[in-house]
């Protein structure tokens, strides 16, 4: 692994002060599923509730297809695209403050931690660039098979799996590898800390909980199919899909199987944990809502495409994009579609949701800013 430290732009230059533009205010979603346990909980006391027909706060072209998730941190949007390039966004109005190109697609999402952006591109390379000026502070070059999952920053350590196989720790502020583990397949499941433990699949088709500091292995959990999805850490489980089309729940502790629900085809989509309840989408183009106590369903939505995006919570929402071309809040306790925004092109990536709208990426090539009106 080779690491370069650059300070040399590679940004569009904008006029000073657009970082102070959006809400200063508004609650940070700071990484994938928000979170280093991957939950996709926002803050239900500050999130948007679409109730009825919402505001198109702004489109913002990409230029390519957007399937990395979007971080928020203090009024910034960072988000990526198949052109090749991190967008940071004002996410009030959706100007662009500056782009960084990498030399390969960009589907995983990145993480915003300490005034660094953490992300890894279709060219074999892991990225740290400066939140505010988008100037590279460090790069690592990893081995081949191009996608990285998203990462995991914690305690100083970013965390993120790679085609390459391996999970990888690396140290936040110079990149230098601090451990590798190597799973027998590509990675593209995002890993999820807890309790000083890293938990992440593999297209081997097993869960592995990792110690945080060394990367020697605790347990692992064979399915029977790969997994894609990120797992979930809460209330000492884990829970996490396979493409055997399966949800798994399992002890944190020790990985010992407490249930599996069968949704009957590949969940891509990662789970969402709130009030004792697990949401979760599937290939069969449902989103299910379930008991996370018992694995038993409490209902299903269905959303007449594939989903492969992870869904969003708020107080009273569920929030989530299918392969049908939109994008939906549904009603948290009976998964009713109360809105539904036609997009007209896949909708892959997960939703972040703030005080200020909701947002979200698809095939159109475009990231949407929704508000409640």
């Amino acid at each position: 692994m080779r690491i370069f430290y650059s300070y040399i732009p590679v940004v569009i230059a904008l006029a000073a002060g657009l970082f102070a533009s959006a809400a200063a205010n508004a609650a940070d979603w700071p990484m994938f599923r928000g979170n280093v346990s991957n939950t996709g909980v926002a803050d239900a006391a500050q999130a948007v509730e679409l109730k009825g027909p919402p505001e198109f706060l702004w489109r913002f072209d990409t230029g390519g297809v957007v399937e990395s998730s979007p971080a928020i941190v203090d009024g910034v949007l960072y988000q990526g695209s198949f052109n090749r390039a991190l967008f940071a966004l004002d996410a009030a109005s959706g100007r662009e403050l500056w782009r960084f190109r990498v030399g390969g697609l960009l589907r995983a999402s990145p993480a915003v931690v300490d005034g660094l952006v953490y992300f890894g591109a279709d060219d074999d390379r892991f990225y740290a660039v400066d939140a505010k000026t988008g100037v590279q502070r460090w790069v690592v070059e990893l081995g081949p098979g191009g996608e990285q999952s998203s990462p995991a920053v914690v305690d100083g350590t970013v965390y993120f799996g790679a085609f390459d196989r391996n999970v990888y720790a690396l140290d936040a502020k110079t990149g230098a590898e601090r451990w590798r583990f190597a799973t027998g397949a590509g990675i593209l499941s995002s890993p999820a800390v807890s309790g000083g433990t890293v938990f992440i699949g593999s297209i081997d088709g097993r869960l592995y909980a990792l110690d945080a500091a060394t990367g020697a292995q605790r347990w692992s959990l064979r399915t029977d199919g790969p997994i894609f999805s990120s797992p979930a850490v809460a209330n000492g489980a884990v829970y996490v899909g396979s493409d055997d089309g399966h949800l798994y729940a399992v002890a944190a502790r020790d990985g010992t199987l407490r249930w599996r629900f069968r949704a009957g085809r590949e969940i891509f989509s990662s789970p969402t944990v709130s009030d004792g309840k697990i949401y979760v989408g599937s290939h069969t183009g449902f989103l299910y809502a379930i008991n996370a106590g018992t694995g038993e369903a409490i209902w299903q939505s269905n959303l007449r495409g594939a989903v492969f995006g992870s869904p969003a919570v708020s107080k009273t929402r569920v929030y989530v994009g299918s392969s049908d071309g939109n994008f939906y809040a549904l009603d948290r306790g009976t998964g009713t579609p109360r809105v539904v925004v036609a997009i007209g092109a896949n909708v892959w990536t997960s939703p972040t949701v703030t005080e200020t709208g909701v947002y979200f990426g698809a095939h159109t090539g475009l990231i949407y800013g929704l508000a409640a009106p």
